[in-house]
């Protein structure tokens, strides 16, 4: 019995091909937005690594003495410190809530989600009665890339699809981030995660 060795083709054409054609199907809309691989999923995490960003993200020396593992917000700096140990963190940028919505305290991550969907609390809606009850995740939904739950709060660590905020304080008490930022710290950090959040 003789065997028959075909040539090996590579997959990248296909894959540009199929990636082509789901963008093409989207806007026509022949197919839900939901299904432009462009919009959320690995793609669009691998196309918001080259997003430049004003408040680069960086390891810094860190004279904290909390422990590894744990963040550390300042509402003031406007920057979040993952503390990674032996007097470093690394520092990123983020958006804070504006004044009448800022808060300190501690609180532990408890809950993860990617390009999570979106509902507006009723206290968000009683404010900004305009905004959508619902938003399926996305590059245009307002959590981003990803969110940390934290606490039994409404509060959340999460991406933004507003990276020009960062460094600002404009949001309704959570923390945003450049979602190539939350899509780091996300995998850095564990359920139980402990979070600090001081003025």
């Amino acid at each position: 019995m003789t065997t028959r060795s075909f040539p090996r083709r590579s997959a990248l054409p296909r894959f540009a091909a199929m990636l082509v054609l789901g963008c093409t199907l989207a806007t026509a809309g022949l197919v839900p937005a939901r299904a432009n691989p462009l919009d959320s999923g690995p793609l669009a995490d691998f196309i918001n690594v080259f997003k430049t960003q004003a408040i680069p993200r960086e390891t810094v020396a860190y004279a904290g003495k909390e422990k590894p593992g744990t963040i550390v917000i300042s509402t003031s700096q406007r920057r979040l410190y993952y503390v990674l140990g032996g007097g470093e963190a690394i520092r990123y940028g983020v958006g804070v809530g504006r004044r009448g919505f800022s808060w300190s305290g501690t609180k532990t991550i408890t809950g993860k989600k990617e390009w999570p969907a979106w509902r507006p609390p009723s206290q968000m809606l009683a404010r900004r009665p305009d905004l959508p009850r619902y938003m399926a995740g996305g590059q245009d939904n307002p959590l981003g890339a990803r969110a940390m739950y934290l606490g039994s709060s409404l509060y959340r660590i999460h991406g933004s699809n507003e990276p020009e905020t960062m460094g600002a304080a404009v949001s309704s008490g959570c923390i945003r981030m450049t979602n190539k930022d939350v899509v780091d710290l996300y995998d850095r950090v564990r359920i139980g995660t402990k979070v600090i959040v001081k003025d």
